[in-house]
């Protein structure tokens, strides 16, 4: 009993403390004259105290999460720059993936003006048994009807050196020069092209329309002009006298294209970047 009473004794203590009431007075020190005055208690104080604590605290909270100040909080990105970053981000990746594609393609037009082709690796023989080399031939034994079936495809393939090179070509390929074929596509020599006799200044022609991709003089063949055209075929017009397009003009079918010189104009075909052999499908004579 004596325990209790005094715990309720100090209860009423503490809670005289915090309502009796107190006066702030504030004076003026020369007249000691009233100036302001407050009859406050502490409970008052801590009341007032937790109200402004939570409105500052609301306060700071709206600023950052809703008003551009956020943006000046040290780590605190903004949404503007998420965005740029996002889209610089796609942008980046997109270009990423032209230079790769532009790369693949000015490594073929090298092979064109170069003719710097592993003839092993384009061989369709040689492919295949590089696919196959660790199968041994022995246990396979064709049948007739798969040796009959080879036999028709062999004659089908007879002039087709190379497997990949073989387009099926949905242009009307038109002449660049008429004249006697001097030198034949030779893939297993690296000649790549056919040489034809023509006379000085002969007109060397588009056999397609399409978008000139190279125009200018090479050491090794002279003036030299590359057309692209639909289907990956390009076109290729070696040892010219001179030009008359230039890099990024548009031409048509049969449009001139440079003037031929004194002895044998040069010629090639490729698709996809591999030469494939311009007499099968043009007939210069």
């Amino acid at each position: 009993m004596v325990t209790m009473a005094k715990k309720r004794l100090k209860r009423q203590i503490i809670k005289k403390k915090l309502f009796n009431k107190n006066r702030l007075v504030i004076l003026n020190e020369d007249t000691f004259e009233e100036i302001f005055s407050l009859k406050l208690n502490l409970m008052n104080v801590f009341v007032g105290l937790t109200t402004v604590s939570i409105v500052m605290i609301a306060l700071t909270t709206y600023i950052i999460a809703f008003t551009p100040l956020r943006e000046y909080i040290p780590g605190y990105a903004s949404t503007e720059l998420k965005k740029e970053a996002t889209a610089n981000a796609i942008k980046s990746d997109s270009l990423q993936k032209v230079i790769d594609a532009n790369e693949v393609y000015l490594a073929a037009i090298k092979k064109v003006l170069t003719g710097d082709l592993e003839h092993a690796k384009l061989n369709r023989d040689s492919i295949m048994a590089a696919e196959h080399n660790e199968i041994n031939a022995a246990d396979f034994e064709p049948t007739q009807a798969e040796k009959k079936l080879r036999e028709e495809v062999a004659l089908e393939d007879k002039y087709n050196l190379f497997e990949k090179a073989q387009p099926k070509v949905s242009l009307v390929l038109f002449a660049p020069v008429d004249g006697p074929i001097m030198k034949k596509y030779d893939a297993g020599n690296r000649n790549y092209g056919v040489e034809v006799a023509v006379v000085k200044d002969t007109p060397i022609k588009s056999v397609a329309g399409g978008t000139v991709l190279f125009a200018d003089w090479t050491p090794s063949n002279g003036n030299v002009i590359i057309v692209r055209h639909n289907d990956g075929i390009i076109s290729v017009y070696k040892k010219a006298d001179s030009l008359t397009k230039e890099q990024g003009d548009v031409v048509k079918t049969g449009e001139v294209l440079a003037l031929a010189g004194s002895g044998n104009f040069k010629f090639e075909l490729w698709k996809d970047g591999y030469p494939i052999n311009p007499a099968q499908f043009i007939d210069f004579e």
